[in-house]
Parts: C-alpha cells; sequence; structure tokens
C-alpha cells in the first residue's frame, strides 16, 4: 500500500511539473520572410536573442565540405559597424554571453544579455543577418582556428574520428557521409569569393528564425525586431533535394585505425528515421533501455556483471533526414568482438522477441518526464529548443507536445522498432583499431 502511494504522490509530482511547464509562445513572419518566436518570461532579467540558419554540412558539396561550421567561426569577424574582434568584447563589457554551434542541419548564434540590453542582442545579429564581413584576413584567421579545434576535438583525441568513420560508411550518397566539421583540403583550397557566395545564398531572413526569449515587453521587441530586421532583403530558398541512400541489406564490415587508442572499440550502426518520425522517439527510448544509466540493460549485463566490456552504449543519433542507431563497446581484456557482438545481439534478439517488463517500462517513462521537466530550465535552453522545433520539426508546438509522444510509446512500439531496424543485415560494423606503430 505504501508503494502505491508514494507512485501515485509521484504520478501527481510530475502532472503538476508538466502543466507548470507549458511554455507560452508567439510566432510570426516578417514580410521578407523572417520567422520571429517570442517568449515572454519576467521572472528573471535576462534576455536570448537567437537565430538558427536552416544550414548545416549537409548543404555543402563534394569538394568543399566544412563551409557550415566555418561560418559559425566567421561571422564573428565583424560587421561594417562592429569593428573586426569587437564582437566578444561588446558582449562581455555588457554583462552578456554568446556562442554558436553547427550541425548537420542547421547552425545556431546566441546572446544572452542583463534585459535592459535586449535591443543590443537583437542589433548584433541583425548586423551578422545584414552585412557580415567576408574578407580574406577573415577567412585566414579562422582556417587556422579551424584546423586547431579539427586537431584538439577530433585527430589528437582518443577516438576522436570513430563518428566520422561511422558516417562515411553508413551513408555513400546522402551529404551525411561528412562531418560537421569537414575536410580541411576542401577549406584551404576554397576562395574568398566561394565563401561570399555561401553566405549569400544561406544567410537571408527567408532561411532564418530569430528566437528572443526571456524578460521581454513584447510590443517592444516587436518595434525593435521591425526596426533592425524588416528592411533587410529576402533571398531565394532553394529545395533540399538531396540523394537517398538505399536500403542496407546485407552486414558491411569495415576497418579504421586511430593512433591517439590502445583499446580497440567496436560500432554496429544502423541508419533509421529521421527526427519527424514517430519511431525516432520510439529508437530514442530503446536506446535509453539499453544503456541510460548503471541500472540499464547493456551496462549492468557487460560492464557491471560479467566485466565484459571497459565501456558499453548504445545511442540515437537524431537527424533531420535520416537516423543513426549505434551500439559502442570498448572491450576489457582479453574479450573479444565477437563476445561483445554475440551479447549485444542477445540483448537485441530479447527486444525483439519479448516485451520488455512493466517496471523497466515505466521507469523510461519516469526518465522521460524528467528530462521533459528538466530540459527547458534555463531561458537560453528555451530559446534553442524553440527555434530547433520550428527549424528542424516544423512544430514549435512540441517544446509542449513532445512528452505525449513519449508517453504514447508502447511497450509493442518498442519491440516493433527493433524488429524493423536492428538486424544484422542493415547494419554497418566499425571495427575502430590502435594503428600499427
Amino acid at each position: 500500500m505504501k508503494k502505491r502511494l508514494l507512485s501515485v504522490a509521484a504520478a501527481a509530482f510530475f502532472g503538476a511539473m508538466l502543466n507548470a511547464q507549458q511554455i507560452k509562445f508567439e510566432e510570426y513572419d516578417l514580410p521578407n520572410g523572417l520567422h520571429v518566436i517570442l517568449h515572454q518570461d519576467n521572472s528573471a532579467p535576462v534576455v536570448t536573442t537567437g537565430v538558427m540558419y536552416h544550414v548545416g554540412a549537409k548543404d555543402e558539396v563534394v569538394g568543399r565540405t566544412g563551409f557550415a561550421h566555418f561560418f559559425e567561426h566567421l561571422l564573428f569577424e565583424g560587421t561594417p559597424n562592429i569593428k573586426r574582434g569587437e564582437w566578444f568584447k561588446i558582449v562581455s563589457s555588457n554583462g552578456g554571453q554568446n556562442n554558436a554551434n553547427t550541425t548537420n542541419d542547421r547552425t545556431y548564434y546566441y546572446e544572452t544579455f542583463p534585459s535592459n540590453n535586449e535591443q543590443l542582442g537583437l542589433w548584433m545579429e541583425s548586423e551578422r543577418l545584414r552585412h557580415a564581413e567576408i574578407n580574406q584576413i577573415g577567412v585566414d584567421t579562422q582556417r587556422e582556428v579551424v584546423k586547431e579545434e579539427k586537431r584538439m576535438r577530433m585527430d589528437n583525441q582518443p577516438y576522436g574520428n570513430l563518428f566520422t568513420n561511422v558516417q562515411k560508411n553508413l551513408f555513400t550518397k546522402h551529404p551525411y557521409t561528412w562531418s560537421t566539421i569537414g575536410s580541411m583540403d576542401d577549406l584551404n583550397s576554397a576562395k574568398l569569393d566561394e565563401f561570399k557566395a555561401f553566405y549569400k545564398k544561406y544567410y537571408v531572413p527567408n532561411n532564418a528564425t530569430l528566437v528572443v526569449a526571456g524578460d521581454i515587453k513584447p510590443e517592444q521587441t516587436k518595434k525593435w525586431i521591425k526596426e533592425y530586421y524588416g528592411a533587410i532583403p529576402k533571398g531565394t530558398v532553394y529545395p533540399k533535394n538531396f540523394p537517398k541512400d538505399e536500403p542496407i541489406t546485407k552486414e558491411k564490415e569495415v576497418t579504421a585505425y586511430d593512433p591517439n587508442i590502445q583499446l580497440p572499440a567496436y560500432v554496429f550502426a544502423y541508419r533509421t528515421p529521421g527526427n519527424k518520425e514517430k519511431d525516432a522517439y520510439v529508437l530514442d527510448m530503446l536506446s535509453s533501455y539499453l544503456s541510460n544509466g548503471k541500472s540499464s540493460v547493456l551496462y549492468k549485463k557487460l560492464v557491471d556483471q560479467e566485466k565484459k566490456a571497459l565501456q558499453v552504449a548504445a545511442f540515437n543519433q537524431g537527424l533531420e533526414d535520416y537516423g543513426i542507431f549505434a551500439f559502442f563497446a570498448i572491450p576489457m581484456g582479453a574479450t573479444t568482438k565477437q563476445t561483445l557482438q554475440s551479447d549485444i545481439d542477445a540483448e537485441i534478439k530479447k527486444l525483439q522477441t519479448t516485451l520488455i517488463s512493466d517496471e523497466d517500462y515505466q521507469k523510461l517513462q519516469n526518465q522521460y518526464e524528467n528530462q521533459f521537466v528538466n530540459a527547458n530550465s534555463s531561458i537560453q535552453g528555451i530559446a534553442a529548443s524553440l527555434a530547433t522545433n520550428h527549424v528542424l520539426m516544423g512544430d514549435t508546438n512540441l517544446i509542449n507536445k513532445e512528452i505525449d509522444i513519449y508517453k504514447s510509446i508502447t511497450k509493442q512500439d518498442l519491440q516493433n522498432a527493433a524488429k524493423k531496424y536492428l538486424n544484422s543485415n542493415q547494419r554497418v560494423v566499425l571495427n575502430y583499431l590502435p594503428e600499427k606503430k
């Protein structure tokens, strides 16, 4: 009885939190196509201004990869009204912070200021969109920055190029086949006019979403937005007709080497549906069931109990056009690849033939409700979620509805997804080995 009362209390608590979690917003378009999302929250005197551009690594072409990520750096070089090297100084001297990030599908820039500097954030982002400086000194400087980032994050990092090798082999036609950071040879050989053309093509209002979240007065914010963004000319948005990969019907095994590792890693990767499909949510939940936390299936068996693996994980990488579901394992001691593969395959087989227990199912639901409550606990997080849901998911209000999708997933859905997507003839096996001296 006591346990029952506790579960009822927990359900009531989560229900109250979920109701309190409703994120209110309004959205509209300027005549030039810029999509605007406003979220008012006057509980703290801060405002985040973010702009998400629907351009990522997949929008590049063979021989010129790395451009989208390169612009994440290049567009802090300045504008006719912000001198070179001044961007970060302006932000920090006005009590703010800023950053940018790039994925295969989009690029996002933001500033968070005390709310008395909201106007400054709006003006700075309009400067970036209206007339960023694209010149040779900026390109040359940022090439070196990106090269150093690649060395630090990938080339000199143990297992740093593992995911790049997964992408390269899981996709052959679709541009997800290359990494976001791209090729240094491509960036080195690109001419200044090519960088200018990329900016002109993708950095246009009708390929952008502006989000302003926090301690705002919406009517004043709208006036500033009209003043700073309304006169920026509309551009041409080109259709994203990317080549599609044929379904994988036969297991493919590949080997790559890394000079920075001493222990091998093995990856079993599957190409799965893009983010908008319900099955993407189901697979996300499956990955949590298999390896989220020390009580998860794979960790408990292979790391904790049997000591066969130093690390093991199942992860679901959601992308706009496809997804990647992969198992990753580093063996412990003399454990062979075949042993790890057999154990992972056995867990997949269980999922395909037996429904998970009620207890495990409820634990998953609790995890996702908890994640949902925590996901938008900051103004920066809310701003990014609103922009992402509009740009990549086509539904800004997913910020409020996404938990309902997870709650609607049944044990049968989990089993059906395992049957449909996680078969050995549908995967790429990557042997990621220490480079021989």
